[in-house]
């Protein structure tokens, strides 16, 4: 991984961990933990991402939307759940969103949709969701 390093800003970092996760990637730390700030520390431990990572079903996600700068990656959870990273790789904020089809899910479900990053459920919602996204930045949920 290379969250920690270089000069990646923390939207990056936080990208860029999301999308390992989500890929069920190897999980294995690039940068000195004996030099870490308590933001980089913070990203690396959290508990719900990594558990999209570990995820006992074993599939890697997938690409399912690309809308140039802004794309939508999906995986499926051992208990029919969907992890979804919406990611914005363009220079400013957007509002980017998904439907139930494009993570393959019946439209017509009311779902509760939970912020991975800020550790909350953000509503139910009916057949589609979406999140004002930062510049090279993730919206991490879990759709249940």
């Amino acid at each position: 991984l290379e969250v920690g390093n270089g000069d990646l800003t923390y939207n990056e970092n936080v990208a860029h961990f999301s999308l390992w996760c989500i890929l069920a990637a190897p999980l294995m730390l690039g940068n000195d933990p004996r030099s870490m700030s308590d933001e980089i520390l913070d990203i690396i431990t959290n508990q719900e991402v990594i558990a999209v990572n570990q995820d006992v079903l074993g599939r890697q996600g997938k690409k399912v939307r690309d809308d140039g700068d802004f794309e939508v990656w999906s995986k499926e959870l051992h208990d029919g759940t969907r992890a979804v990273v919406l990611f914005n790789r363009s220079e400013e904020k957007a509002d980017i969103g998904f439907t139930w089809a494009d993570i393959g899910l019946p439209h017509y479900l009311k779902l509760t949709v939970r912020d991975l990053w800020a550790k909350k459920d953000v509503g139910d919602f009916k057949g589609e969701y979406s999140a004002s996204v930062p510049s090279h930045g993730v919206v991490m949920v879990k759709v249940k």
